[in-house]
């Protein structure tokens, strides 16, 4: 059954998806979104109920593969050392990221002028930035003005949430190193704002905000678009975008939520799919045109994916820290962000310093680290990890490689039969380098902020959050997907939005930025195509 046409097709109600359709709400123009998950309800969260870290092994853990819902589509990630992690639903990955909300550093968008490796992007940080004061305010970012790691005009509009007594123990080793650290920029509410109650410190971000307090897409963006006029359909699984016999895009064949197959046409056609759903809906999308999948002709969807490989370093404490009360994140550093070849590699990582675990978490991984023995003494040995550890999480960059790519799987589908994909990834060794020295120079923070016992793991396997880079932006068609503007340069009415279009992955979470590139792309729309 064909549904009448749309103006504007928006394929995803994530971070980059929510954002786009709020800002083309503007025009006059007809805008549809679909979504493969549900709208998430809050009174669901795991945190409403004492059993919330059971809860984040079945229907809200971080895995696809673990959850297993119908929504989910499996991804093959044998070929990996770092495993997939996403979530399909309105809010995206938004729903249980920990909010950090860093920026891309100016020098991220030049590296090749500045680094010699890679490639620079077509656009720049001052750019964008009106772009990120935008976001800052609809996502309710709080934080501290004055951070000299970036140029001066970035103020969050909200108070800094507190550091924390872990954030104040590691705050004084980066001092006592003569290394910078600041409070982190959040997508959480310090104060009441915007009908959402201010956070609550109940320290279990990355299982969903009952409170409200964190800046999930489907509580900051897609009630103002909604009441814009936006239409938001949930449990839609588009199986591919088809074309027209001049290869412009004509709308999506896709699956309700009964599995009944329908076609939407469209005008235009968004893609904000993450950096896996969008390749494997490109290369599902096969046409006499398009053979090798949809807007491919430079052969490089897919190709250039990018993790940002996680190192942990944990300490253990004789005084008693926060816990997991608190927001995740409490103050990073970016000490060894920019490139200093004496280091034996290029570009660099963030130290991101996160809150204890729960209490479950804190027995499973006491008996793992031979702290908790199963034992008499058990309980007086939890009792000396409960409140005690703290984490430095290094975020580190990883360059793009052709040969780290999303493909499809010959056999492994989704619940409507649509091939799933399947990663192909190694770290380089660059990242192997970088991974090396945060845990080297993690331990001298953690020794210096007194821990009594410390463990390290490099690469995190579960860590593979953000995904980039497989549809690259640029202004050469043989060496991109799309160009500077997001638009596709094989098919003209086809864009992509997010975190998919990355050239480079940078040493910091991507939320922030993939954001301000879809208020940008979304506003080039407007100046460009509105009329």
């Amino acid at each position: 059954m064909t549904q009448d046409p749309v103006d504007v097709l928006i394929i995803g109600a994530g971070a980059s998806g929510a954002a786009v359709a709020w800002s083309l709400a503007d025009t006059r123009m007809r805008i549809l979104c679909f979504e493969q998950g549900g709208m998430p309800d809050q009174q669901t969260f795991p945190t409403t109920g004492r059993n919330w870290e059971a809860w984040r092994t079945g229907d809200f853990a971080l895995s696809p593969n673990q959850r297993g819902l119908p929504e989910d589509y499996p991804i093959n990630d044998d070929a990996s050392p770092i495993k997939v992690t996403n979530f399909n639903g309105v809010g995206g990955g938004t729903v249980l990221y920990g909010a950090h909300f860093p920026r891309l550093h100016p020098s991220d968008f030049k590296v090749r002028t500045l680094d010699g490796v890679e490639d620079d992007w077509p656009v720049d940080y001052q750019t964008l930035a009106p772009f990120f004061a935008e976001n800052d305010r609809m996502m309710c970012v709080s934080g501290l003005a004055g951070d000299q790691a970036y140029p001066a005009g970035k103020a969050p509009p909200m108070p800094a949430a507190p550091m924390g007594r872990s954030g104040r123990k590691l705050a004084e080793a980066f001092n006592a190193r003569g290394w910078h650290w600041w409070p982190c920029d959040l997508a959480i509410a310090t104060e009441d704002y915007d009908g959402r109650a201010k956070c609550n410190n109940l320290g279990a971000c990355i299982s969903g905000c009952a409170q409200g307090a964190k800046g999930s897409v489907d509580i900051t963006y897609w009630p103002h678009a909604l009441r814009k006029g936006v239409e938001l359909r949930t449990q839609c699984c588009v199986r591919e975008i088809t074309v027209d016999d001049q290869g412009m895009a004509t709308g999506v064949i896709y699956y309700d939520e009964t599995g009944k197959e329908e076609f939407q046409a469209a005008h235009e056609v968004v893609m904000a799919t993450n950096g896996i759903g969008t390749p494997r809906l490109l290369l599902n999308s096969t046409s006499k045109q398009f053979p090798n999948g949809l807007a491919n002709s430079s052969g490089l969807v897919g190709k250039n994916l990018m993790f940002h490989p996680y190192a942990s370093i944990q300490g253990v404490f004789t005084e008693p820290l926060d816990g997991h009360n608190g927001p995740h994140k409490s103050i990073l550093s970016q000490q060894f962000y920019e490139t200093d070849t004496s280091r034996g590699f290029v570009r660099g990582y963030s130290f991101e310093i996160s809150r204890g675990m729960g209490p479950v978490a804190k027995a499973l991984t006491g008996m793992k680290w031979g702290l908790v023995p199963w034992r008499a003494d058990h309980h007086s040995a939890f009792c000396g990890l409960q409140d005690r550890v703290t984490s430095l999480y290094a975020i580190c960059e990883d360059l793009p490689e052709e040969h780290n790519r999303v493909t499809l799987d010959p056999s492994l589908t989704d619940s409507n039969g649509i091939l799933a994909p399947r990663i192909e990834y190694t770290l380089s060794g660059n990242s192997k380098q970088i991974l090396a020295h945060a845990i080297a120079r993690g331990i001298e923070v953690m020794e210096a902020a007194g821990a009594k016992h410390i463990e390290t793991a490099s690469p995190i396997e579960l860590a593979g959050w953000h995904l980039l880079g497989t549809a690259r932006m640029g202004t050469e068609p043989a060496r991109s997907v799309v160009s500077e503007w997001g638009r596709s340069h094989d098919v003209r009415n086809l864009f992509i939005v997010d975190g998919r279009i990355f050239v480079t992955s940078s040493g910091a979470s991507q939320t922030s930025t993939l954001q301000a590139l879809a208020l940008y792309i979304a506003y080039q729309m407007k100046q460009r195509l509105a009329n």
